[in-house]
């Protein structure tokens, strides 16, 4: 079935539907990752979006439950210049259009890609309607005019309940607590292989109510959306900065920066994609990272903090990580535990739970003196 996606500035672009048959209005968005299609629509930072892969041929090897970022997927759409529905991949278990179909992701192929992510490189990220192709071209625009996106998507994707993952091991165990924002699950199986417990909480958690499961450290992870619709978590970080070892990963990160009283803004087209360059201020040396955000941290609103820049963004200069050495706080604004992309950055999740030793020798050293 032929369907068209129509961008707020009047652009039309024409393809063969896939996936869910859905009209749907997103932010259009691109990502470069030239593998990874199942993690990138299950990543719950998508929610709402449509994501223009840049990578010519989507669907080839698959999708099999293994992979999956999230339980439930909440991308709102897929836009691809080549889909293939005939995978081979030994671990495939179905393809892609058949989970996109269950999960209602629409999903347009046949579309000149490289001059749709031109088009959101030089213009912006933008909103956009997906619809089928005999759908009036004037009225969708008049409609999607009218139509604002979803604020607060954070508590869409969020966990209701707290739950128990990762491993004891013993007495060495370190009992971590994670803010979920939009979690991708790759974060906990790291976590996890390191021999940590881990207690996943809502986003809307209070303070007193992280302190009372007596965590050895707080993790605040990813997530969709403007940082500062997520005034809870804010909160929530802002009271327990100094008792606790804390990480943030992405919009973590930019939440670490707001309840220090930092700011945050948008990027023209975010950073999606698997090969951006990052230099660690502290060694000197390139990382090549996995990105899904659209806001940044601002570079001179750190200024009296606390709160130093440790990475930049080697394309742009932007903030991609900071720290404060005093409160055993640090973030970053890439995603360490890839899925997909490289892996020259998980070592962050050690130099975190180096974080959580330090402090409990501390604690037992005060006890004993």
């Amino acid at each position: 079935m032929k369907r068209k996606i129509i961008l707020e500035d009047g652009s039309v672009f024409c393809g063969e539907g896939f996936g869910s048959e859905s009209d749907k209005t997103v932010e259009l968005v691109f990502n470069t990752s030239m593998v990874g299609y199942q993690e990138i629509i299950s990543d719950p930072s998508y929610t709402g979006q449509a994501v223009v892969m840049t990578y010519p041929l989507i669907g080839n090897y698959g999708i099999n439950e293994d992979d999956n970022e999230t339980i439930r997927p909440s991308i709102s759409g897929l836009i691809v210049r080549q889909y293939c529905d005939e995978p081979s991949n030994f671990r495939c278990s179905e393809t892609l259009s058949e989970t996109m179909k269950r999960y209602d992701i629409t999903g347009i192929s046949g579309i000149d890609t490289r001059k749709l992510a031109r088009h959101i490189r030089d213009y912006g990220s933008c909103k956009a309607v997906i619809v089928s192709y005999d759908e009036d071209t004037q009225s969708a625009l008049d409609k999607l005019k009218e139509t604002d996106l979803d604020r607060d998507v954070v508590s869409k994707v969020s966990t209701t309940k707290a739950y128990n993952a990762g491993m004891i091991d013993g007495k060495e165990s370190r009992h971590i607590v994670a803010i979920d924002c939009g979690m991708k699950r790759n974060i906990l199986r790291e976590m996890s292989a390191r021999g940590c417990r881990i207690t996943v909480v809502p986003f809307n958690t209070s303070a007193q109510d992280i302190l009372a499961l007596s965590p050895d450290g707080l993790f605040v992870s990813n997530g969709p959306g403007d940082p500062e619709d997520v005034k809870d978590t804010i909160n929530t970080v802002k009271n327990l900065i100094g008792k606790l070892p804390i990480f943030g990963i992405c919009l973590g990160h930019q939440i670490i920066s707001l309840a220090y009283g930092a700011k945050t803004y948008k990027l023209k087209f975010g950073h999606r994609g698997g090969n951006h360059p990052v230099k660690n201020l502290k060694t000197d040396k390139i990382e090549i990272t996995s990105q899904n955000h659209s806001y940044a941290v601002d570079t001179d609103s750190l200024k009296g903090t606390g709160l130093e820049v440790t990475h930049i963004n080697i394309l742009d200069n932007t903030v991609e990580g900071m720290e404060c050495v005093k409160d055993k706080v640090f973030s970053v604004q890439y995603h360490p535990e890839s899925a997909p992309g490289p892996q020259d950055s998980s070592y962050l999740f050690d130099v975190f739970l180096n974080l959580i030793d330090e402090s409990r020798q501390s604690v037992k050293e005060e006890k004993n003196a």
